[in-house]
């Protein structure tokens, strides 16, 4: 599976109606974002039944800023909706494998109940 272009238009709609949802937050100007294309890219091909997002920063800055990405690339996951896991930096194509799993494997039910009753 390719990566998916997330815009100011799609974005929300994206992380809400699919299960699991990776988003790299990036711009073309940034090295280190171009040297995890191809890692993201790669990994994207490994799951495909994830949504591997990408999101210029420069495009969707209203995206960017009310997500507070200060520092790109920022790796974002999301399950059903809800973020789980935010990072800025590099992974290599292990490390997102292991994101991937982990992701699918939490209890986002037990979890989201646990967030409600605080």
């Amino acid at each position: 599976m390719a990566t998916t272009q997330l815009t100011s238009e799609n974005f929300n709609r994206t992380i809400s109606e699919n299960e699991v949802v990776l988003v790299d937050f990036w711009a073309d100007w940034c090295s280190p974002c171009k040297r995890f294309a191809p890692i993201y890219e790669d990994a994207s091909g490994r799951h495909g039944d994830v949504v591997f997002g990408k999101l210029d920063t420069e495009d969707a800055r209203d995206i960017a800023a009310a997500w507070e990405i200060q520092s790109i690339p920022t790796i974002m996951g999301f399950r059903r909706g809800h973020l789980v896991f935010r990072q800025a930096g590099l992974l290599n194509g292990k490390q997102v494998d292991s994101l991937v799993e982990q992701i699918k494997d939490l209890d986002i039910d037990a979890l989201v109940a646990e967030a409600t009753k605080a």
